[in-house]
């Protein structure tokens, strides 16, 4: 994929971060628990080069037309005259603006591979981009546990997107050949912890076993800032006060969460303590090296519980499980923060045209647009390439 080349004061360089898939472990990253993504082979690029006139241009091959000039002054004071798609990359800015790091200007061109609205993670993917770009410009001894924390900010704060670590951390920490096991609590304890402090890279290599992991998109575009994955998190919050906990990850038995007499609440505690032990269950399966397809029931279990505790499912995603399913997959589920977006499929690396037809078959017949489907291995993460 080419990406779009000016005339800049200062040396072009390209920067890359992957989006990424939750082998399982969805609406725990905020609750404090476990996570386990690979990154995508699916980037965002972004080639920049320093400026020196205080000025920040960013501009995007997938939103032509004039880019956005701002002084890095400004950024604050005139973020609600800021197109949605340019708060990405300029809240990064105004966050390393905001910490203390001299930013004198800098043009940024993005071009994005990873789908928008699918699940995917493109947002963290284009944030990451912008911040390892930024930090190789002008911060060289941030580390990357500084990086994830920055990018989060900026979504958080400037996009008002209420993201956890979950996917920043796969963009910056995810490697090729391996998924990332993120404990949340004991990662988040202390932003200045040693490299490999509470994560741990797990060999996912389903080529050896003949397997495929298969992602459809659904075409049903999702949006964090809707109003709905936010009111999730309250829930959870609510749901931990009301067991008398600081969040959600210190209850270990389902039980526990059944005691909740308000049923929404109850439902909502109930995924995430079963869905901290699907992760914990996939990471141990996948560290002895026994055959992943073992891990197909505990994915399928997951989509259960998001679709039926957690309510984040929609007829398409749905549908897209049951066709999966259906034509031999080893298991199936949703994932992202739901309400539209991506499904997962393990396959038999022979079946998956199979698979394939069956699903759109399955979208032909409900009336659903043709979903896109494309095959995914683990990949690295954000880092410079040019």
């Amino acid at each position: 994929m080419l990406v779009r080349r000016v005339s800049y004061p200062g040396t072009v360089r390209t920067w890359v971060a992957p989006g990424r898939v939750n082998i399982i472990g969805e609406h725990t990253d905020y609750n404090d628990g476990y996570v386990l993504p690979i990154a995508l082979p699916l980037v965002v690029r972004c080639a920049a080069a320093e400026r020196t006139d205080g000025r920040v241009r960013v501009g995007s091959r997938q939103r032509p037309g004039e880019p956005v000039l701002v002084a890095v002054c400004d950024l604050a004071p005139q973020r609600a005259r800021v197109p949605g798609w340019a708060r990405y990359p300029l809240g990064v800015v105004a966050e390393f603006a905001r910490r203390g790091h001299r930013i004198p200007g800098v043009d940024l061109d993005l071009d994005g591979a990873v789908p928008i609205g699918a699940g995917l993670s493109s947002s963290a993917a284009l944030s990451c981009a912008v911040a390892v770009a930024l930090r190789d410009l002008f911060a060289p001894e941030l580390t990357d546990r500084a990086l994830i924390d920055v990018a989060r900010a900026a979504e958080n704060d400037y996009v008002g997107a209420p993201t956890g670590l979950l996917d920043q951390s796969a963009a910056m920490l995810c490697t090729a050949g391996h998924a990332l096991l993120l404990d949340v609590r004991a990662f988040a304890a202390d932003a200045t912890a040693p490299r490999g402090a509470g994560y741990e890279q797990i060999p996912f290599d389903l080529g050896a076993f003949g397997l495929e992991l298969l992602v459809i998109d659904t075409g049903q575009p999702h949006e964090l800032v809707d109003g709905r994955y936010a009111e999730r998190r309250e829930q959870c919050a609510a749901a931990a006060g009301a067991l008398g906990v600081a969040t959600l990850r210190e209850v270990i038995s389902p039980a526990d969460a059944d005691r909740i007499t308000d049923g929404v609440l109850r439902r909502r505690a109930r995924h995430v303590v079963t869905e901290n032990a699907r992760v914990l269950a996939v990471a141990k399966k996948l560290r002895a090296g026994v055959d992943p397809r073992g891990i197909g029931p505990v994915l399928t279990a997951g989509h259960v519980s998001l679709r039926d505790d957690f309510e984040v499912s929609t007829p398409a995603l749905d549908a897209a499980v049951h066709a999966a399913l259906a034509a031999g997959a080893h298991g199936a589920r949703m994932v992202g923060g739901g309400f539209g977006g991506s499904v997962i499929a393990l396959v038999d690396h022979d079946r998956t045209a199979i698979v394939v037809e069956s699903v759109r078959r399955h979208f032909a017949r409900t009336g659903f647009s043709e979903p896109r489907t494309f095959v995914v291995v683990p990949a690295a993460g954000a880092h410079r390439i040019g």
